[in-house]
Order: C-alpha cells, then sequence, then structure tokens
C-alpha cells in the first residue's frame, strides 16, 4: 500500500497541530518518547521534526507533506510547494511578527543606528539578507535561546525575535525598532510528491479537511423556528457566511431558520431572537465548514 509521509511540528505547534487534524477526521497518537506517531490512516505515516527543519526535509523528499511557520521555509530557503496557508496559533488568531529588537534605553531608533553592531537570533540567515539588502553592515550570531536576555544584560545591541502581541518584550523594556516579517503555518509538500497522481489526491484531501477545521473555529451553529409574521425581524439579527438557510415547516406559517455564527455573539445574539419571536432556539458546536 502507498503512504504519504507527513511531517508533524514538534514543539509549540505540536498540540495544536495534532488536535488540528483530530477535528478534521484523524486521530494522531503517540507518547513522549516516540517520533513516529500513530495515525488511524493506513495511507499516512507520521514523524515528529522541528518546524526549523521541516520544509529542509521536505525539499529533500525525506517527507511528502508538513506543517512549518512561513518564516522557516524563508530561513532555509526551502524549494517547496505552499499548498495552503493555515492562520492559527496555540494562542491567538494573530500573525506572529519578527521584530527588530532593542533595549528601552538604546539610542538605536532606525535600522540604520545598527551599522557595525551585534544582533543576535535564531533566524540567522534571513537577518543577514535582510540587513545585506538595506547596505547595513551588522554582524549576525546564532542564538540558542534566551535571546531577549542577551540584549537586556547588553551582551548584544539588538535581538530579532518572534512575538505576537509585543507584552513580553514590554515587560523585559524592551522596545520594536523595525517590524521585519509576518509569519504564519503553512501547509507545505515536495514538488515531486505534488505532481504524483495519487500523493496530489491525499495531500488535497488533508488540506480541504485541515481548512474546514480552521473555519469552523470559533463558530457555532444555530437552528431555530420562527413564524411567517416574525420571520422578516429574526433574518434581520442573524450574520451568516452566505444567507441563513430557510425552510417550511409541517405548518404553512412557521418556519426553521439554520445558519453559523461567531461564538462569542451568541450570548447577545440569543436573547433578541427570542425577543423578536423565535423559539426553540439551539446552538452546536461544528467540526468542519467546507
Amino acid at each position: 500500500m502507498r503512504t504519504l509521509k507527513l511531517g508533524i511540528p514538534k514543539g509549540s505547534l505540536e498540540a495544536s497541530t495534532v488536535d488540528l487534524f483530530r477535528k478534521a477526521g484523524w486521530r494522531i497518537t503517540y507518547d513522549g518518547r516516540s517520533y513516529f506517531p500513530d495515525i488511524d490512516d493506513d495511507e499516512i505515516s507520521c514523524s515528529l521534526v522541528r518546524a526549523q527543519e521541516m520544509s529542509r526535509y521536505i525539499e529533500s523528499g525525506v517527507l511528502d507533506l508538513g506543517l512549518t511557520g512561513r518564516d522557516w521555509i524563508l530561513e532555509n530557503e526551502s524549494d517547496v510547494v505552499v499548498v495552503e496557508n493555515l492562520v492559527y496559533s496555540k494562542v491567538s488568531a494573530r500573525q506572529a511578527r519578527w521584530v527588530l529588537v532593542v533595549r528601552e534605553d538604546s539610542t538605536v531608533r532606525t535600522i540604520e543606528d545598527l551599522e557595525g553592531k551585534r544582533i543576535s537570533t535564531e533566524l540567522v540567515n534571513f537577518t543577514k539578507k535582510y540587513f545585506q539588502e538595506r547596505n547595513i553592515r551588522v554582524h549576525v550570531e546564532f542564538s540558542w535561546g534566551a535571546t531577549e536576555a542577551k540584549v537586556a544584560d547588553g551582551l548584544v545591541d539588538a535581538i530579532v525575535e518572534v512575538t505576537e502581541t509585543g507584552s513580553t518584550l514590554r515587560a523585559n523594556k524592551l522596545r520594536i525598532v523595525e517590524e521585519m516579517m509576518r509569519t504564519n503555518t503553512q501547509l507545505v509538500a515536495n514538488r515531486d510528491a505534488f505532481e504524483d497522481p495519487w500523493k496530489r489526491q491525499k495531500i488535497e484531501q488533508i488540506r480541504t479537511l485541515l481548512v474546514g477545521s480552521l473555519l469552523a473555529m470559533g463558530k457555532v451553529g444555530i437552528k431555530l423556528n420562527v413564524s411567517k409574521e416574525n420571520l422578516g425581524r429574526v433574518i434581520l439579527l442573524l450574520p451568516s457566511l452566505k444567507a441563513p438557510t430557510i425552510s417550511s415547516l409541517f405548518s404553512e406559517e412557521w418556519h426553521a431558520v439554520e445558519t453559523i455564527v461567531d461564538a462569542g455573539i451568541v450570548r447577545d445574539l440569543i436573547p433578541l431572537l427570542k425577543e423578536a419571536g423565535a423559539e426553540g432556539i439551539i446552538e452546536y458546536s461544528l467540526n468542519k465548514v467546507i
């Protein structure tokens, strides 16, 4: 039997990726010591790979498909097929940003002020290229961790670090000089695998169901009954992806209405629907929106 070799990002995106696949219909299980998770699909084999290395293994053909950040694809200069942008996070819906950071009391105000200075980051290749394109000479060194502490303690003049809200940087009395890149998770494939008809079909199946699961996040379904005379009032209250689904009940004077809404508005919406004449209101969770 043919199999598609799938890479699951080990680290910060690991749990959210496994949960996303669960919502999409695949159950991935493993213990903390295994790098080869089990998946309930005989046509897929899984490997746990750090996001920083994922695109290199996909480009070389060791893996056919995987999830990694746009930042690490650019860092590795990998030639892979971006199948889908998956804008999701274990923390929030914001895209992560790679930013140039200095101490609050630094005299550096612009990127040009870093001429001849020392910068620490995990994103070495991208950072070097970024400064080279602007004709600014800097010394870029790889950071093995605790990057924020290096600039806070004065070991380097600046750092290039990833952030979502910037709150941790501010708490450490650090200041953002410039945003260098926005990144999000991407589903990427090996070029040869993407041209293979069987693998392409499997990749498209995974893409469709993952995207459907992401679209369902933070949304719920609403069902209700409403009389013909109150239908217009209820419909005006209902946001939806396109338009609410309306069907007639046995009694021609009543209709059933169904739609999808953001979960955050339901607590305010349901009382308004009731006041407008809705009855038998049901809220239900969603796994996918295709």
